[in-house]
């Protein structure tokens, strides 16, 4: 008879417990132990042989920590003799590296994929992945599901007006924030952005007419809001009216609140608890946090019981 296991690691236990309460089954916790020198040492104590055990860890900040601690728990269980292991990465650490951008440069999403598979990864589920290609980098099933019946829901109820307009901050989210237009019948406008540095964007011109519109900016994630400010002003200047901001991974680097906060174009950010936001982003007025537990305890449920997980969008 087949048995499911959730395993939660540390990065996002709110998160956990939700998708625990969803699923009406125990959460649980390992022990981990962090030495003086900073190794992780993990221990199951918990009977998982023969198990499918799904294991819920986002590999935000500490990126480095956190992909090393659901490594080690990956290998604990597949020593446990467990049957199978479903990581499930709400956030996707490195999505960006996910290509040679520069000579002798790396492609660390990669290697990150080749380090779930080595460990013992049978299957992952992550969300909103940044880059559609990762995909490929890894030879085990692997299931990108979507925050957008989430952030659609809201946007339904509380922003959606007749003239509202679905903004891209820059050409590579252009057939996202298509999708959002054409659920809602809106119209949608891009930021041409232009990156100086490494975090550092500067936008320059509209394209498309957002003259006494109010423009809703759709994004993946939102790390230090420099692209997202940018592009509050650049809309401002071409006669917006009221501008919001959605994105699945609020990872909000220092100084991402500060900028938010004095942002006076920006009415509000709309984010998932993919990522556990700071102290400092919770108290930040501006920001709504909607929970993402749901479809990801569906899109564990689908796995476990072999049904369609892209039903779960159709």
């Amino acid at each position: 008879m087949k048995r499911i296991v959730l395993v939660s690691g540390t990065s996002n236990k709110e998160l956990s417990s939700k998708i625990s309460e969803y699923l009406s089954l125990p959460l649980v916790d390992p022990k981990l132990v962090r030495f003086a020198n900073g190794e992780i040492f993990c221990e199951i104590e918990k009977h998982v042989r023969g198990a499918d055990v799904f294991v819920i860890q986002s590999t935000s900040a500490p990126v480095n920590d956190n992909i090393m601690e659901l490594l080690i728990m990956i290998d604990a269980l597949k020593r446990a003799s467990a049957a199978s292991i479903t990581a499930v990465i709400p956030f996707y650490g490195y999505a960006r590296q996910d290509r040679k951008s520069s000579p002798r440069s790396p492609i660390t999403a990669k290697l990150v994929a080749d380090l779930l598979t080595v460990a013992g990864t049978s299957r992952v589920i992550t969300m909103d992945l940044h880059a559609g290609q990762i995909q490929g980098f890894f030879n085990i099933p692997f299931d990108n599901i979507y925050a957008s019946p989430v952030l659609t829901q809201y946007i339904k109820s509380e922003l959606l007006f007749e003239n509202t307009v679905f903004v891209s901050p820059d050409a590579g989210g252009v057939e996202r924030v298509r999708a959002y237009a054409k659920k809602m019948n809106c119209d949608i406008a891009m930021i041409d952005k232009r990156r100086t540095g490494k975090n550092i964007a500067e936008a320059m011109n509209v394209i498309g007419n957002v003259q006494d519109k109010d423009c809703i900016i759709v994004d993946d994630m939102i790390d230090t809001a420099g692209t997202l400010v940018q592009a509050c002003k650049a809309l401002r200047k071409n006669g917006a009216r009221k501008i919001y901001a959605a994105a699945t991974h609020p990872v909000l680097s220092k100084p991402a609140i500060h900028r938010i906060t004095q942002c006076e174009e920006l009415e509000k950010v709309i984010v998932t608890d993919t990522i556990l936001l700071t102290e400092e982003a919770q108290a930040c007025s501006k920001i709504v946090v909607l929970s993402t537990a749901e479809i990801l305890a569906k899109a564990i449920s689908y796995t476990f019981n072999n049904d369609s997980v892209s039903s779960l969008f159709e």
